[in-house]
């Protein structure tokens, strides 16, 4: 006997409005929360594009249509240029999981699930000596 396969957390949640209100949540927290004010300024002054990357990547990363991960470089590639330093890693990944926390309709063990990956995620990026032109040893 066959079991249907579970819905994916991209299902779950609802598709691509309720992600792309996540992202938005991210990105207003770094807006407009002076506790994230490092994390926003390694971002560009518009944060259009990169609201709009971030939920294709959830997107894709949830379960749904991944047309982010085909479209080229991988995460950890497009962040290597930036100082990701455990600071900032830990600014994400806590904006990030406030974000999550703010979405009423996502159910609470995928909200943890999802904080806890992605902020797994954002302390791997942590690449302050990797900088070109960072006199830090490796």
């Amino acid at each position: 006997m066959n079991a249907a396969a579970p819905p994916s957390p991209y299902a779950r949640i609802g598709g691509d409005r309720p992600v792309r209100a996540l992202a938005d949540r991210f990105y207003d927290l770094l807006e407009s929360d002076p506790a994230y004010a490092d994390l926003r300024t390694i971002h560009a002054a518009d944060l259009g594009p990169v609201r709009h990357g971030l939920a294709r990547f959830l997107v894709g990363w949830l379960g749904g249509p991944r047309d982010w991960f085909e479209r080229g470089p991988c995460i950890m590639s497009l962040h290597r240029a930036f100082p990701i330093t455990p600071a900032l890693a830990d600014q994400w990944a806590t904006a990030m999981a406030c974000a999550i926390a703010g979405a009423d309709d996502i159910d609470p063990a995928l909200a943890d699930a999802m904080a806890e990956a992605l902020g797994h995620m954002a302390r791997g990026m942590i690449n302050f000596s990797l900088n070109p032109g960072s006199s830090a040893a490796a």
